[in-house]
């Protein structure tokens, strides 16, 4: 186990937003009675076989303090309950409703997270330079942290994040187009324990989900669940091993 827990990371994500300015969509945070600078790192179980990675948060996921749950995230939420829970999970999800539940039985499943904790502006994606800042966090969290292997990204944004850990020849050859999202890409993370270090996991890039996304929106149920049977399948040879 790290010795670093995950209120001490959330506390070291929070001091390197205070260090130095960059945009968040205050009047979103005020309007919900959030922090702004409080980050919002993560949901579910670090013990959780699946990761899933969005781009950055909304005003949804301001207001409930969790990553992807908004319309795009509970695609997500009820395509995992589908995947790994048990039919009163999906029963008692909530599902199709927006004053339902927020899909809560699946966080049991998955850790979500976000390449950068903080809403920006306008929901336009943050610059490099603020992924960048706050790299090193998310980095932690899924190296030190979460023991899973295997992580769906939703988007170029959040595929593109990976990159640093992905050999170069296999983007090049696999992760332009939409090859990329029938293609799994083996990656190297580094911990930062004492004595360095690293830890393998696949990545399993996907379009994002928003409603915007009208040219994959209709496909992604399918696209997700044919994504989550082919890592359950993977899970279970190993397992097996």
């Amino acid at each position: 186990m790290p010795r670093e827990s995950l209120e001490d990371l959330v506390a070291a994500a929070r001091r390197e937003a205070e260090a130095a300015e960059f945009p968040v969509d205050e009047p979103v945070y005020r309007k919900n009675g959030r922090d702004p600078m409080e980050p919002v790192l993560c949901a579910g179980s670090v013990e959780a076989p699946l990761g899933i990675m969005g781009r950055d948060l909304g005003k949804d996921e301001v207001a409930a303090g969790q990553p992807l749950i908004g319309a795009a995230g509970r695609l997500v939420r009820l395509g995992i309950l589908k995947a790994w829970g048990d039919e009163e999970d999906v029963a008692d999800s909530g599902a199709g409703s927006d004053a339902g539940p927020p899909l809560q039985a699946a966080l049991k499943y998955v850790l979500l997270t976000n390449t950068v904790p903080y809403k920006p502006p306008g929901n336009k994606a943050y610059p490099e330079s603020v992924r960048r800042r706050f790299r090193p966090f998310v980095e932690r969290l899924l190296a030190d942290h979460w023991t899973g292997r295997h992580l769906i990204t939703l988007g170029a944004e959040a595929f593109g994040w990976f990159e640093p850990y992905i050999d170069a020849d296999l983007l090049a050859e696999r992760g332009k187009g939409d090859v990329r999202f029938e293609s799994s890409f083996p990656g190297l993370l580094p911990t930062h324990g004492a004595a360095g270090g690293s830890r393998a996991i696949t990545v399993f890039p996907l379009p994002h989900p928003s409603p915007l996304n009208r040219r994959w929106y209709d496909r992604f149920p399918s696209m997700l669940a044919d994504r989550l049977a082919e890592i359950r399948g993977l899970q279970k040879v190993t397992s097996a091993g």
